[in-house]
């Protein structure tokens, strides 16, 4: 593994000045560094961590926890400090959250959804978690965040990727990092027109829970948008482990193009399932058939193995950015150093995500001066920042979903090795995957108050 040498970047901060009859925001008042759930009172914060450690997406939460770990080690000052030397904002000093040692607790989801919340509810109130983060599963996501608006802390969305996260089940306690359906979507969409043409028939597999809607919906309004028809989608459950039931009437349906809205596990066994039967030896209307993964990562690529080769789909991001993509993605290099020299290999979107998270929470309350979860939400709340990773990034107040650039990945023909199956086909600007926040695969939420709670 290379080693690289991270720039410093730096950050302009404006100031505050309270004068006589001016009040100041709620952050920066003193009645509001306590009277909210858990307020740290000694030496020590805990944060909590609910990743899956069993089930579908297990892969994804290992990776999530080792990110974690590493994030708190830097919050600590030990390590290398990672992303906290590229990082904009200069909020954090290495010296824990606010002086205060970083702690934390993990649970297992089980990518279920009541188990996650108990999960969850079991670190709050036993073990005092002033914040949760983690998951790889939009359902997972969308529960735990409804608890922790109820509970009164602060949920950092690990891997959650349904509309309806940001969407019709938004929370004011609630900020995700990772990017969405539609986002995907829209990055992949011009991609697709240009590998197989404007006239396609699509025949969809779709993880029957909250994110498989979302992701089928986006996909399908996106790629028919450019001309293709859709000839079925077939949902799935979430606990099937083989896909041969759903494959086979594929085979006579008329499509040209399978859509797998499958992920972690799930993906893996429908795509080995699908080569299997022969689809990609295949020629449908004319055309070669093709096989389209909308969300996939480099540990699902692992899982595949060379049955990804040439599949089209979209990464949160990739290790290999800053490589290939030159200074616009600071932070990258220096991530995957830290992750590479502790664990041995590169990290995942998974791990990018959670690691992420973990310093913007800890910014946030550095920024803001208080664990209270409402200072955190005003500091976090139109937040813009860089070094992340992810290039110039959006926190955006109305819906707490984070805005940036998107990758445009495909399997590799020739990869050098088990952890360089993924190349980079575009990196989509942040600009092209913005919509409105009254878009309306986006409709039906309210964000709601903060919610302090004791």
């Amino acid at each position: 593994m290379s080693i690289f040498n991270p720039t410093r970047r730096g950050l302009i901060q404006t100031g505050v000045v309270a004068g006589a009859g001016l009040a100041l925001p709620t952050y920066l008042r003193a009645d509001a560094h306590s009277g909210f759930t858990n307020a740290p009172t000694g030496d020590t914060v805990t944060l909590g961590f609910n990743v899956p450690q069993t089930g579908p997406y297990a892969d994804e939460g290992a990776d999530e926890l080792r990110a974690f770990q590493l994030a708190v080690e830097h919050l600590n000052g030990e390590g290398d400090g990672g992303m906290l030397q590229t990082f904009s904002s200069k909020a954090l000093e290495g010296n824990g959250i606010m002086g205060k040692k970083v702690q934390y607790v993990s649970g297992d989801t089980q990518t279920k959804s009541d188990a996650a919340r108990a999960s969850a509810k079991s670190m709050i109130e036993k073990d005092g978690a002033i914040m949760i983060s983690g998951g790889s599963s939009s359902g997972v996501a969308v529960a735990v965040q409804g608890l922790c608006q109820e509970a009164g802390v602060i949920f950092m969305a690990g891997l959650t990727h349904s509309n309806d996260t940001t969407g019709k089940d938004k929370k004011a306690n609630g900020f995700r990092h990772f990017f969405n359906a539609y986002m995907s979507a829209a990055a992949l969409a011009p991609v697709l027109k240009q590998l197989y043409g404007e006239d396609r028939a699509a025949y969809h597999l779709t993880a029957d829970y909250t994110w498989g809607w979302t992701q089928q919906e986006s996909i399908q309004a996106a790629t028919e948008a450019l001309g293709w028809s859709t000839v079925n989608d077939v949902r799935t459950p979430l606990a099937a482990t083989d896909f041969s039931s759903y494959i086979a009437p594929v085979l006579n349906s008329g499509a040209d193009v399978l859509i797998l809205n499958h992920y972690g596990g799930n993906m893996v066994n429908s795509l080995t399932n699908a080569v299997q039967f022969g689809l990609r030896d295949k020629q449908v209307n004319g055309k070669n058939f093709e096989i389209v993964v909308p969300l996939y990562s480099e540990l699902m690529a692992r899982g595949a193995g060379e049955n990804i080769t040439g599949i089209v789909g979209s990464q949160n991001w990739d290790w290999k950015l800053e490589n290939e993509k030159g200074a616009r993605y600071a932070g990258t290099n220096a991530f995957v150093q830290s992750f590479g020299e502790k664990y041995g290999f590169p990290p995942s979107q998974a791990a990018q995500t959670c690691y992420a998270q973990t310093l913007l929470y800890a910014d946030a309350v550095a920024r803001g001066g208080s664990f209270n979860p409402c200072a955190v939400g005003e500091a976090l709340a139109g937040f813009e920042f860089d070094g992340l990773g992810n290039g110039p990034t959006l926190y955006r107040a109305d819906d707490h979903q984070c805005f940036k650039d998107v990758v445009v990945v495909r399997g590799k023909e020739n990869p050098e090795n088990e952890y360089d199956l993924v190349e980079i086909v575009e990196v989509t600007p942040a600009e092209q995957v913005t919509y409105p926040t009254d878009h309306p695969m986006f409709a039906g939420g309210d964000l709601g108050e903060c919610n302090p709670g004791a």
